[in-house]
């Protein structure tokens, strides 16, 4: 699977690794927890977790979505913050049948955050999927969680809620409609196109050509940089891409402003209960001669028995 970071600043993502065994507590009526699972993650601004996967093949990614109402806080529902609400589903979950039924008995809520760059409240929703294959994407409308669990749902973008993106690609043709494929950067022109060249891939022989295909794909739906339109003052650019080997547990991250992707092995990390929690510095690596590139599994640095990734 790949998914693109695209947003109008920068998040100064870093590489945690994660290991089983942390106990996350929150004040308030929030859920509380100890990690069930070690995952290799993507953080903004070492504080939220925005993609990953877990030593399962549990893989989870976030991504933008204007629509979604988290709702008014109810003391009587479980909650997580909005910083953690992925990373609890690495956590505590093998595969998405398993987060899927615990989300539809539980019905947490989302307890929203505050953007330390610009004091701004993301929305936000969620795509899961594990090395079965399977997949489900999570929206939150009305303050109730609403799931699309299929093995075929298998792209998500922004705007508008998936249900509409659905509809919307019936129109394109070779999905049932008339339209040409749309060429526009919009969300919705975007998905039709992801969906479009995923179902035209061809079969890989070796995770070298699986990464390749996705990879390309990505690269077709991924936002340039640009000054934004006078009517479009909050246009997205593509920060990072990553790619993930659910089966094989490999994270591959493509940095738009370095020259090299990197990669690590999960099943080469220790992640046992007790280990220490690792960090990758990509904020830090600005060098285009001597900066980080291939397999990078080795080199990430202890950052001590830490209790949690946030507080």
């Amino acid at each position: 699977m790949g998914r693109t970071m695209d947003f109008r600043h920068d998040l100064s993502s870093n590489l945690w690794a994660l290991p089983r065994g942390l106990h996350y507590s929150y004040p308030d009526g929030h859920l509380e927890w100890t990690s069930a699972h070690g995952s290799v993650v993507a953080a903004c601004f070492d504080m939220m977790t925005a993609d990953g996967v877990n030593d399962a093949g549990l893989a989870g990614h976030l991504l933008w979505l204007a629509e979604a109402d988290y709702g008014q806080r109810d003391p009587q529902r479980p909650a997580l913050p909005l910083s953690m609400w992925l990373q609890y589903f690495l956590d505590n979950f093998a595969n998405v049948a398993d987060a899927v039924a615990w989300l539809e008995q539980t019905r947490p809520q989302v307890a929203p955050i505050v953007n330390p760059m610009n004091g701004e409240v993301p929305t936000l929703h969620l795509a899961l999927n594990d090395a079965s294959g399977d997949s489900a994407i999570v929206e939150y409308a009305g303050g109730e969680p609403h799931v699309w669990h299929s093995r075929d749902h298998i792209v998500m973008t922004n705007s508008p809620p998936f249900d509409m993106q659905l509809e919307i690609l019936t129109r394109v043709q070779g999905f049932g409609g008339e339209a040409p494929l749309p060429g526009t950067n919009g969300p919705e022109a975007r998905f039709a196109r992801a969906s479009y060249y995923l179902s035209r891939l061809p079969e890989p022989s070796s995770t070298v050509e699986a990464v390749a295909g996705i990879r390309s794909v990505m690269h077709n739906v991924a936002q340039p940089f640009r000054v934004p339109d006078p009517d479009k003052p909050y246009a997205s650019q593509t920060l990072w891409t990553s790619i993930i080997d659910l089966k094989n547990k490999l994270y591959v991250f493509e940095s738009s402003t370095r020259p090299n992707l990197v990669w690590v092995r999960l099943d080469s990390l220790d992640l046992s209960e007790g280990a220490p929690t690792l960090k990758l510095d990509l904020v830090g690596d600005t060098s285009l001669e001597h900066g980080l590139a291939g397999d990078v599994t080795d080199q990430f640095t202890d950052q001590g028995a830490l209790n949690t990734l946030m507080q």
